[in-house]
């Protein structure tokens, strides 16, 4: 144990003590070394309000909110400081966001019931005492399992749990917590296979069926997800919550009226609720509805003022401009201390965008390096492991390898991979692609990404991948690339060939070259300073961590140019890289030579793309079905003055 955690542990045993001023004087002495350590914060902060400094408290507690902005035991913290300052309806706020980040804090619920009870709010009340007594009647391990689940320690909360279920192996509320440990681990396949199991065992429990749902959603089982959302459905046609994840499922399956339909019905009796208008508006966007999308958009933050996501939404269609009432707005929630962690990351972002609009650079580079800052905290995204972790195929796919394998794998010429950098232009070349007769385009599929994860074992300190692909046998190469195959088969509409265009594939060439010899691979690449800062600019839901942080994302770049150059070195003639900037210079010579490239004849319409009418669900939706055009060149170059950070990280 080192010097700082002996301090924590000190800390702590005169907190329980009751010494309140000796467990201060120590965490004090921990923040001086580090101003933003949470759990000196916390010492901090409940050792203060004991003493009744309670502005000293409320203090800590605000650099804690900022530190560790989902942490619900200081927000269970913030709501106990409230009672003790005699603050109920904000005391009612704190313990509300402390279960939403940790429903198993007990105190919590006790003290939500108390206060509902006494504000009148006799329903709120019943269903904050139920809460608890379900929390109370959960045996002490999974009570243990959910507070490391919902503070982050994953792998303590694994252990325990599989200890859990060894001695009850049917104990559904265990499954359903080991699967969620799972999803937020990337282990899928797990989750899906123990919750159907706990489904199985409990059909009655919707929670449990409403986690099926999401698991299968995240396997991008569509069919299968939709089946479940159809069969809560049936049980009671006019509850809102299965008409809106019926909704979801439907758009998922590109049932888009059955879709519309359902997000109707669900704003009959919920006329102005948020997330369902925000819902809507994804996907009257995907549809190319814009205006429409817009209305519902608006409606969202004009029911709910602080609904980051709807301003982040009219933001990302790229094309739309922020009044200067809805300017004020955002920037009137921004100032709230108590905005929830992702709302405040939404309207940074959506800020950004507006005053990059007005041509207020500083002020649109502040609030993309505030969006930036708060995601790059919450993440643990390493540089280095990275570029590790990319070493690693170099290493480990050689000439030898595919040599040894040649005539080997599934020999489908099907697939069409678009791989490379978010934001490089990759949507376009799928538009252009999808354009053609004999081309659907589908979505950026996670396929790939999901074998090379199964393929790494079970153990996260010692992946066997991508080193395993020298022991894999012809057969299991084969059998891959035909569940590639059959798995892809429900994003396509019939033509012999599709897209894949999930970028990240870049770092899985190797593999795709064993099990896929004759798909297609085509890489988009753009100026490295354009391509990195409209990363930078994008918020994206998962997967692409690298893009908090300017030094993060040049990294990242200049990585995945060595490894690009790897693959041209060991698959000679094999990818074929296609320019953004040449496509902007010769849209039909490079169109043709694409085509060319895939085995197809060139087609005209491929050169209208903008007028083809299929969902587009990326951020460049609303881009790619207008014509070729030159804005996000050189974006960059008014943030000159600050991507300094960026241009060192690319240098190399």
């Amino acid at each position: 144990m080192d010097r700082r955690d002996e301090q924590l542990q000190a800390a702590r045993k005169a907190l329980q003590a009751g010494d309140h001023a000796g467990a201060l004087a120590i965490a004090e002495e921990l923040l001086a070394a580090d101003p933003g350590d949470g759990d000196a914060l916390y010492v901090a902060a409940v050792a203060a309000r004991y003493a009744g400094k309670a502005e000293a408290a409320a203090d800590y507690l605000a650099a804690l909110h900022r530190a560790m902005p989902e942490y619900g035991r200081a927000w269970q913290e913030a709501g106990h400081l409230a009672v003790a300052r005699n603050q109920p309806e904000e005391a009612i706020a704190a313990f509300s966001r402390a279960v939403r980040f940790n429903p198993a804090l007990e105190a919590s619920w006790r003290e939500l019931a108390r206060l509902q009870a006494a504000a009148g709010r006799t329903a709120e009340a019943r269903a904050a005492s139920a809460q608890r007594e379900r929390i109370v009647a959960l045996p002490r391990e999974l009570l243990a399992v959910t507070n490391h689940l919902h503070e982050g320690r994953l792998l303590r909360a694994e252990e325990i749990c599989r200890h859990y279920l060894r001695a009850r192996p049917q104990e559904t509320e265990g499954m359903r917590l080991l699967a969620q440990i799972g999803i937020r681990l990337g282990v899928l396949d797990d989750a899906e296979f123990l919750l159907e199991s706990a489904v199985a065992f409990a059909p009655e429990d919707i929670q449990l069926r409403l986690d099926y749902i999401d698991a299968l959603r995240r396997r991008q089982k569509f069919e299968r997800s939709r089946e479940e959302a159809e069969a809560l459905y049936a049980r009671d046609p006019d509850n809102p919550l299965f008409q809106s994840h019926l909704a979801i499922e439907s758009l998922q399956t590109g049932d888009y009226d059955r879709a519309f339909e359902l997000f109707g019905q669900v704003l009959e009796k919920l006329p102005h609720d948020p997330a369902t208008l925000t819902s809507r508006g994804h996907a009257l966007k995907t549809m190319g509805r814009q205006a429409d999308a817009v209305e519902s958009y608006r409606a969202a933050f004009a029911a709910k003022p602080d609904h980051g996501d709807a301003y982040y939404a009219l933001a990302n269609l790229k094309t739309y401009r922020f009044t200067d009432d809805e300017m004020a707005a955002m920037r009137e929630q921004a100032a709230r201390p108590e905005l929830a962690f992702m709302d405040r990351v939404h309207i940074a972002f959506a800020l950004g965008k507006g005053h990059e609009d007005r041509g207020e650079y500083a002020e649109s580079f502040a609030h993309y390096r505030e969006g930036n800052d708060l995601k790059r905290a919450q993440t643990r995204y390493s540089a280095d492991a990275m570029t590790a972790e990319l070493a690693r195929q170099r290493e480990a796919c050689t000439a030898d390898l595919f040599a040894r394998h040649e005539g080997d794998g599934h020999r489908a010429p099907d697939p069409i991979f678009i791989l490379g950098l978010p934001r490089a232009g990759s949507t376009l070349l799928e538009q252009i692609l999808a354009s053609h007769s004999q081309i659907d385009g589908t979505l950026e599929l996670p396929n790939i990404l999901s074998l090379a994860h199964r393929l790494r074992g079970r153990k996260a300190s010692a992946s066997r991948y991508p080193d395993i692909l020298h022991d894999l046998t012809a057969e299991q190469l084969a059998k891959f690339g035909e569940q590639y195959i059959a798995d892809t088969r429900i994003h396509r509409q019939g033509a012999p060939f599709f897209i894949d265009k999930m970028p990240n594939n870049f770092r899985h060439i190797g593999l795709i070259q064993l099990i896929l010899p004759n798909a297609t691979i085509i890489d988009a690449r753009r100026d490295p300073m354009d391509c990195c800062f409209s990363g930078f600019k994008q918020l994206f839901a998962e997967g692409q961590e690298f893009t908090y942080g300017l030094e993060e994302i040049g990294r990242y770049y200049a990585d995945y140019v060595d490894l690009m150059q790897h693959w041209d070195e060991v698959l000679p003639g094999r990818v074929l890289r296609v320019n953004h900037e040449d496509v902007l210079d010769d849209l039909e010579g490079q169109t043709r030579r694409m085509l060319d490239h895939i085995g197809l004849p060139f087609e005209e319409q491929c050169l209208a793309f903008h007028e083809t009418k299929r969902a587009v669900r990326t951020a460049s939706s609303e881009q790619v079905r207008q014509p070729i055009t030159r804005a996000g060149q050189g974006a960059w170059k008014p943030y000159e003055e600050w991507l300094d950070p960026l241009k060192a990280a690319l240098q190399p």
